[in-house]
């Protein structure tokens, strides 16, 4: 929140209506229960009470290509719970890499969390952000600046590369 990577994320925070679930799941079948759960949970529950859930799972999937093939099952849980155009996730990774990009490349970060985390976001809270933020698409490119101009000692003075970009935390002790 302090890089303003995510504008709509301060609001909901103030008013605490993020939603912080740790999972204790070891494989992807426990982790899609838990997700199971928190997607009716959220679908149940009054936006003002609760706009969104961040899921982490420190124990399961660390391999972000198994994350990524994850993805797919929670996007037809979506459906099969009749969730569609009412739910989504978003995905966070601690080896999060962006296509052409190197592992170690700062922008990466955008996306990186020192565990996998599932972000549960109600589409209409999305619509409602968008309207208030029109350039919406654009925050992904803009957010790519900031890192790219923070850099790697920028990003290392914030002291939280050695959680969310581990690699480049590595990099600079070698």
């Amino acid at each position: 929140m302090g890089l303003n990577l995510c504008p709509f994320a301060k609001g909901v925070h103030v008013k605490g209506q993020i939603h912080y679930v740790v999972s204790h799941a070891t494989d992807a079948r426990e982790l899609a229960d838990d997700l199971h759960r928190e997607l009716e949970a959220l679908a149940e529950i009054s936006a003002e009470k609760r706009d969104t859930t961040l899921l982490m799972a420190p124990d399961c999937l660390e391999d972000f290509l198994d994350f990524n093939d994850f993805l797919e099952l929670a996007d037809d849980m979506i459906e099969a719970l009749d969730l569609g155009g009412i739910l989504q996730v978003a995905s966070f990774h601690p080896q999060f890499q962006f296509d052409g990009t190197d592992l170690d490349d700062v922008s990466n970060c955008t996306n990186r969390t020192p565990y996998p985390t599932l972000h549960l976001l109600r589409e209409e809270s999305i619509d409602k952000a968008v309207e208030a933020f029109p350039e919406a698409e654009e925050i992904f490119e803009r957010n790519i600046e900031v890192l790219e101009k923070l850099g790697k000692q920028g990003w290392d003075a914030l002291d939280v590369g050695a959680h969310a970009c581990p690699h480049m935390q590595q990099q600079a002790k070698a």
